[in-house]
């Protein structure tokens, strides 16, 4: 059955378009009348630890809401896993090979080899929950996303920090 495209467009406007509004607005607004440095010096080592505590509050009540699933169906969680392993190796090799091939620095060809490598799952979880729910495939897949792809990027930073010789 097709999403209906309100639906879609209430999604991107509520995750999407919504907070870029926001956090532009608000960013000119404080800047304005506190300064770049305070913005830079105080409200963003403010911002840090609220934005990493609501990531970490939504992890844990996504990984409770799927606990069960993750235990109990390992085989399917298995057939997730493996290509997104296998999707985000390969597209970290093919953008850091393309990084040295160009003569990028490593100060440029590291970090765009991860984030062309990340999956964005806090998108995909928002995404998910938003257009089929809680109990759907798709979160479940953005669930297991999670679990993959941060010790996949600590894998492909420990990478990078062993191969920057490669790079100028």
């Amino acid at each position: 059955m097709p999403i209906p495209w309100e639906t879609i467009a209430l999604s991107v406007l509520i995750y999407v378009a919504l907070p870029l509004v926001a956090g532009y607005f608000s960013r000119r607004w404080i800047i304005k009348t506190k300064g770049l440095g305070w913005f830079q010096e105080k409200f963003l080592h403010f911002l840090t630890p609220v934005s990493i505590t609501a990531l970490l509050a939504t992890l844990v009540l996504l990984f409770s809401f799927k606990g069960d699933v993750i235990i109990t169906q390992q085989q399917a969680i298995l057939f997730i896993a493996i290509p997104l392993f296998i999707q985000t190796c390969l597209i970290f090799a093919i953008s850091y090979a393309l990084a040295r091939f160009l003569r990028l620095g490593y100060r440029d060809a590291a970090p765009s080899a991860m984030i062309g490598a990340s999956n964005h799952f806090e998108v995909a979880i928002a995404t998910s929950t938003m257009l089929f729910g809680l109990s759907s495939g798709a979160s479940l897949a953005t669930v297991v996303g999670v679990l993959i792809e941060v010790p996949v990027m600590l894998m492909l930073v420990k990478i990078c920090l062993k191969t920057q010789n490669w790079f100028r």
